[in-house]
């Protein structure tokens, strides 16, 4: 079967478990239990993973383009997002979740831009990549908690909390289910970082590196003031989605630039 078979499935799969996770929101629990939503987005998951083998190892190189790459993030973000839900209350974020990843899906599929990459990698590269993924993941969904746990925050301090922040879990759990994304994450993004010092060139000058050391910087003042000085509520959330912004910009802007604008492998 075809590439745009499996990613067309994907995209489906996907709206159709967003549909199911709203209904299961507004309701308060009613429609199909969170297990079976969350067996039915491994399928989902397992399809996109299937169109990203196609894309990725079908050739004789690997392909790095800003579509892939955006689609392989979106994926590891899902598949993580997924993984975490069967033991923390963070299923409603696949409302935010899985659309973006049907998108990414269906962005790869309609464009057919590549950028080769040689299957011959290092060791230490593959460990750079990996990691990069892994940290660039769960710092995603950490932003995506942090803009959760503010309307929650806003919505309590004027005494009008809505069904969706009904549906949340306290401000203290959320907190620390934050916390414990980003102090993961920031681990990884240092390993990240420092297997990064071993094969690229004139590092300090790259645009991606010198942004992701932005991220980490800021990553590494929240995990102290909380550690330090307790920071907590819209402190946290402040500094969570600046550094995530650095890895945003540091992922995928000179990549969108480059590739996009400027039409350059």
């Amino acid at each position: 079967m075809s590439e745009p078979v499996f990613a067309s499935a994907a995209i489906a799969v996907y709206l159709l478990l967003t549909v199911l996770f709203i209904y299961r929101l507004v309701t308060r629990g009613q429609g199909l239990s969170k297990s079976r939503l969350l067996m039915i987005a491994y399928f989902a998951i397992i399809l996109h993973a299937y169109t990203l083998y196609l894309r990725l190892f079908s050739g004789d190189a690997l392909d790095i383009s800003f579509f892939t790459v955006f689609s392989l993030i979106a994926w590891v973000i899902a598949l993580m997002l997924i993984s975490f839900a069967w033991h923390d209350p963070i299923e409603n974020l696949s409302i935010g979740v899985l659309p973006i990843a049907a998108f990414a899906v269906l962005l790869r599929l309609v464009n057919d831009q590549t950028n080769p990459l040689s299957h011959d990698l290092s060791f230490v590269l593959e460990i750079h990549i990996i990691t990069s993924l892994i940290a660039y993941s769960l710092l995603s969904i950490a932003a995506l908690q942090a803009i959760l746990l503010y309307v929650q925050d806003v919505q309590l301090h004027n005494k009008h909390a809505a069904g969706f922040v009904r549906s949340l879990p306290p401000l203290e759990t959320m907190e620390k289910l934050l916390f414990r994304m980003i102090g993961t994450g920031f681990i990884i993004l240092c390993v990240s970082l420092i297997s990064g010092f071993f094969f690229i060139d004139d590092l300090i000058s790259q645009h991606k590196t010198v942004l992701s050391i932005g991220a980490w910087i800021l990553f590494g003042v929240l995990l102290i003031g909380r550690w330090r000085f307790g920071w907590r509520g819209r402190t946290a959330i402040r500094w969570t989605l600046a550094g995530f912004a650095f890895l945003l910009l540091a992922y995928f802007g000179s990549k969108f630039v480059l590739e996009i604008i400027l039409q350059r492998p």
